[in-house]
């Protein structure tokens, strides 16, 4: 083959030796693997699809007759409790309750109020004008008095008057003086707590500054050796770890990874192909051995032998079944007829005439008399026509 004729391009071309090395045995595994269960997994499939249409359905329609007639019984069984219990918790509870109020509460209450207002009320108020009365008499007036003209001038001019004097006249001295001389003392003690700290300051300012040049210079050298050996560590660890590992993600296990990926789509298809294959054969196995046999015996043998019980033998019961029904029908309307029949001739021999209206016979409207319009419902309906017929058979 020409070297310049141009190729086409392979995907598996950065690892072309280990992926054809390791495609035809991954693939022939993985599809051993794969096949029992892509079987196994149409069966259930088949058998689900097959239960779903089966199965289900009817078992959905008992449920839900079932939950509904549940529903039905406990919401007639809930509506009967409430019923009786509204019934007892009227006729125990809210009857008592308006009898009490209406019959004992109420003229109670009326009474108590008529007691309160016509008796009580005017003689609280007596009550109580006579009690403040003898209250201010008795204590407010001599207590006012005691305080206007003992208390007040006591406190005025035996306290508040000298104790004024003092504070004006010696205290407010003494305190004055008693300051002065507490400014001065303190005015020193700042100066010289004032000097002894700025000294204490500058020494300590000094040391501070040496230690920080010494510590600064020991943590930059710490410093140095810890980036030193950061870089140390990063390089083994790249070169010992991170670079393996990659190569052998770049290298093996992505290579790897995709064909066992590939594989298994593969063998999935395959396994689909085979399992279907194995299913018509087992469906047309089933049909030539069961369905074909079946179908004949039921052509040959049951339909004929169908025909001729129901031609033979239902037909004609059935025929006899709805005659009988239809001479027992007949022989009960005839004997209903029969007994109303009797009954109205033993109440026409009872209470004699033509059978007036009674207890549970049908009555007819009640007749209007003439010149009124009220109805009498013994009154014998009479035409309008018959009073003017009347008339002219009396002026004939």
């Amino acid at each position: 083959m020409d070297d310049r004729t141009p190729q086409p391009l392979d995907r598996y071309a950065p690892e072309t030796a280990l992926t054809r090395l390791i495609r035809i045995p991954v693939r022939i595994v993985v599809l051993v693997v794969v096949l029992p269960v892509r079987m196994v997994w149409d069966l259930l499939a088949a058998g689900w699809h097959a239960v779903d249409r089966t199965v289900l359905p009817p078992l959905r329609r008992a449920l839900e007759a079932s939950v509904g007639a549940l529903g039905r019984g406990l919401e007639w069984l809930f509506a009967s409790v409430g019923r009786v219990l509204g019934w007892l918790i009227a006729a125990l509870v809210l009857i008592p309750l308006r009898w009490l109020y209406t019959s004992v509460l109420t003229p109670l209450g009326h009474g108590l109020r008529w007691i309160a207002t016509a008796l009580l009320a005017p003689a609280a108020r007596g009550l109580g004008t006579g009690l403040a009365w003898l209250f201010t008499v008795l204590v407010v007036a001599p207590v006012v008095g005691l305080w206007r003209y003992v208390l007040v001038p006591v406190a005025r001019y035996g306290v508040a008057v000298p104790l004024v004097w003092l504070y004006g006249a010696v205290l407010t001295p003494v305190g004055r003086g008693t300051d002065w001389v507490l400014g001065k003392v303190w005015d020193a003690a700042a100066w010289v707590v004032g000097g002894v700290w700025q000294g204490v300051t500058w020494v300590l300012g000094g040391v501070g500054r040496g230690l920080a040049w010494v510590l600064g210079g020991l943590w930059r050298g710490l410093a140095a050796v810890g980036r030193g050996v950061w870089v140390a560590v990063v390089w083994l660890v790249m070169t010992l770890l991170v670079a393996p590992a990659s190569w052998t993600y770049r290298r093996i296990l992505t290579p790897v990874g995709r064909e066992i990926a590939e594989a298994v789509q593969v063998a999935w298809r395959i396994a689909g192909y085979l399992s279907r294959a194995v299913g018509r054969g087992i469906a047309w196995l089933a049909r030539h051995l069961i369905g074909v046999p079946a179908a004949w015996v039921y052509r040959t043998v049951c339909t004929p032998v169908g025909h001729l019980v129901r031609d033979g033998l239902w037909a004609p019961a059935r025929r006899a079944a709805a005659e009988a029904g239809r001479a027992a029908r007949s022989a009960l309307a005839t004997a209903r007829e029969t007994v109303r029949q009797a009954r109205r001739d033993a109440w026409r021999a009872l209470v004699g005439g033509a059978g007036g209206a009674r207890s549970g016979e049908p009555r007819g409207v009640p007749a209007r008399t003439l010149g009124s319009t009220t109805t009498v419902p013994s009154a014998v309906q009479a035409s309008e026509t018959s009073l003017l017929g009347e008339k002219l058979v009396k002026r004939g």
